[in-house]
């Protein structure tokens, strides 16, 4: 099997976490589930927080989803080493990737196809962050 990968959504995201889920495992990925699971109305951070929790504490990746990508972006990115970047483009997840190294992907469920969703997620895993002035940056990011 390939790394672990975790993933999460609210309500809004439902529908497409559960055909990436589906689309992960295909490709061999051990996916660990954070929900929601189901379209009921549900609260973004608590679905957010613990898949953050796992990220910053086994150095895996994540995704997270839900209507705008926003809400539980920033609730992810409340987490000390967690970089949560809001992409709904295979060049973005790349560049996310490669300058700001991030580690949690964010997708905005009313506003990208299940296809373009796969897209970033492909990208996404298996590009490396290119570090040099990079680093520096991603360096100044925590805040004291």
């Amino acid at each position: 099997m390939k790394n672990k990968i975790a993933i999460g959504a609210d309500h809004a995201g439902y529908d497409l976490k559960c055909e990436l889920v589906l689309y992960l495992e295909k490709k061999g990925y051990n996916v660990v589930d954070f929900g929601c699971h189901s379209t009921e109305s549900i609260d973004y951070p608590d679905y957010a927080h613990p898949l953050a929790k796992m990220v910053q504490e086994e150095g895996i990746q994540g995704i997270l989803i839900c209507g705008s990508g926003n809400g539980i972006s920033m609730s992810a990115n409340k987490h000390s080493g967690v970089r949560s970047a809001l992409c709904w483009s295979s060049e973005i997840a790349e560049l996310a990737r490669q300058h700001n190294d991030a580690n949690v992907l964010s997708l905005p469920a009313r506003y990208i196809s299940t296809s373009n969703a796969k897209k970033c997620i492909d990208v996404f895993v298996k590009t490396e962050f290119e570090g040099g002035r990079h680093q520096r940056r991603v360096n100044k990011i925590p805040c004291s």
